[in-house]
Parts: structure tokens; sequence; C-alpha cells
């Protein structure tokens, strides 16, 4: 694993708009800039990258949740920004398949699904990580976004790959969505007045 740096950013948020929070919103991104092995290559097994991005994932993970500390996260996310060299796939690779596992044994916990994110860009070109619930895919507090930017990552042979925390929820977070039971419910109605079409 040729990693070329590790990036820590530890974004604290203490007021939103106008009010001052009564708990901070802690977001927290480890991310690696890393040698892309597969840069200028057209291939269709991607397992050196999956492996990669566990082990890459396991260095980032413990450098997040140390910079938590004893805060409790309740969102999680990935992303990849693949240089110009690299393709989609590759970073698809890096962050849906396995990196999951590091991060969930980090945690110590993971039901629901990891959001994940990756594109392919220019040195410094941002990349959003979007949070979701650790457990509850459906808390609403706990869904997110932290924008990550590295100045001179990453190069055309490079991929920056990124895990990050979310504690204390999002910002002045106070909307209330539908429910999973609700959703499922409206999805069933959809299906059944779909059908009743189709039989006319």
């Amino acid at each position: 694993m040729d990693i070329r740096q590790i990036v820590l950013l530890d974004q604290e948020v203490r007021r939103e708009a106008s009010r001052t929070l009564q708990r901070p919103t802690r977001r927290v991104a480890a991310a690696a800039v890393l040698r892309n092995p597969a840069a200028g290559r057209d291939l269709d097994d991607f397992g050196e990258l999956v492996d990669l991005s566990v082990a890459c994932g396991e260095i980032l993970t413990a450098r997040a949740l140390a910079a938590l500390g004893d805060q409790r996260p309740i969102g999680y996310g990935k992303a990849a920004l693949v240089g110009s060299a690299g393709d989609l796939e590759h970073g698809a690779a890096m962050i849906h398949v396995r990196i999951g596992l590091a991060m969930r044994k980090g945690v110590g916990r993971g039901l629901a699904l990891i959001p994940g994110n990756a594109k392919v860009g220019a040195v410094g070109a941002p990349i959003d990580v979007i949070f979701g619930g650790i457990d509850d895919a459906w808390d609403y507090d706990a869904m997110d976004t932290m924008t990550i930017a590295i100045p001179d990552a990453p190069k055309p042979d490079e991929i920056l790959l990124a895990v990050a925390f979310l504690a204390g929820g999002r910002p002045n977070a106070r909307i209330r969505g539908a429910t999973q039971a609700a959703v499922a419910e409206l999805v069933r109605d959809i299906r059944d007045g779909g059908a009743a079409e189709a039989t006319r």
C-alpha cells in the first residue's frame, strides 16, 4: 500500500444559522491519498483495489475514531475521489465492496448501509461525504454531509479515500421525516394502484 499522505479533518460546529447548539456537531474524516495501482488500465478484476480499501480503511477508521475520543458517533460515511488517470469504477471498488467491514469493526456496530460517494476529479477537487445512521438508516438527525478537499490531491495516478463519522447529529436538526413503515405502506399502495391500472 503506497500512501503518500493521511489527512485528518475535525470539524466542530457550535452554531448553525442564528442558533447556538446545545450539543455541538462533530464531523471527523480521515483521508488517505494513495497510489492507484489500476491507473491507466482497463480492468474487470478489482480485487487489488478492494484489498487496499480494507487495509487502508482500518488505518483511517482508527484515526477518525481516536479523534472523536469518547464521543459516540451516530452517523458514518465514505468517499473516494479518483485521479484523472483512473476510472470511476476504481473508486466504487474501494468504497462499495468491503471497506465497510473495517468501519463496522472499528465502531463496534453498523447495521445500516454506509452511504458512499465516488467520482473522478482533478487535483484539489472537493468531494462530499454523505452521512447516514450507523444502526438506523431512517435516523434523520444522522443525515448530514461533510465536504473534503486536499489542495494537492489526488494526482492523476492517485485515489483520495476517506472514511468519516458524525457525532452529535446534524447541526440544529429538527425535521421529522416519514417513517420506514409509512414509506413501505406508500410503496405498497403505489404497487397496488399500478397493478389495478394495468388491469383496466
